[in-house]
């Protein structure tokens, strides 16, 4: 086995259309590698798929801080008009459920779309401000035309020329190197 020159980040295989990159990433995969994405200037159908990519905990997370919100919105305002602060408003009883609705509403939304919005950062691990990809002319065409593999040197099966040969196997039409 041989391995990358030494300041090499990766490599980067660009594919004529959506279809074989959806093949390419399949391969890539099949080949045991651990550190490589795919870019596309649009979702592409099947490519979750081809990767391997599990399902994201993300819905989970905001699904508990919505519960909070909830239970926090309820909470709130029982204790302020029920124990902290009584005053009677129009002939209500102190612990009005109708009446909190509204608000318990508001906290469950806005727990759970910031919740949404800061775990999604986490788990993307963003903002990501530079990378060796960034830098490289070719690759800013992944967000208008371009289908790009990306295999990164530190994946335990990177291999120099094996890692070309499975990419030029797999339908690749130009293959580039990134410096680190």
């Amino acid at each position: 086995m041989s391995a990358a020159k030494s300041g090499t980040w990766g490599v980067i295989a660009e594919f004529r259309s959506a279809d074989e990159l959806v093949a390419g990433a399949a391969k890539v995969r099949e080949a045991g590698f651990t550190k490589w994405d795919a870019h596309a200037p649009f979702a592409v159908h099947g490519l979750d798929d081809a990767m391997g990519i599990k399902p994201t905990i993300l819905p989970w997370i905001v699904l508990g801080a919505g519960v909070t919100g909830c239970v926090a919105g309820y909470v709130m305002q029982w204790w302020m008009n029920g124990v902290d602060y009584k005053i009677i408003v129009g002939g209500k009883p102190f612990n009005s459920i109708p009446s909190d609705i509204p608000v318990i509403f508001e906290v469950t939304v806005l727990l759970a779309s910031l919740t949404a919005f800061f775990a999604m950062l986490g788990l993307n691990r963003l903002p990501e401000l530079a990378h060796p990809l960034f830098r490289n002319a070719s690759f800013r065409r992944a967000t208008s035309h371009a289908f790009f593999i990306s295999v990164e040197a530190q994946d335990p099966r990177f291999d120099a020329e094996g890692t070309e040969r499975l990419l030029r196997e797999a339908g690749c039409t130009r293959l580039e190197w990134i410096e680190a």
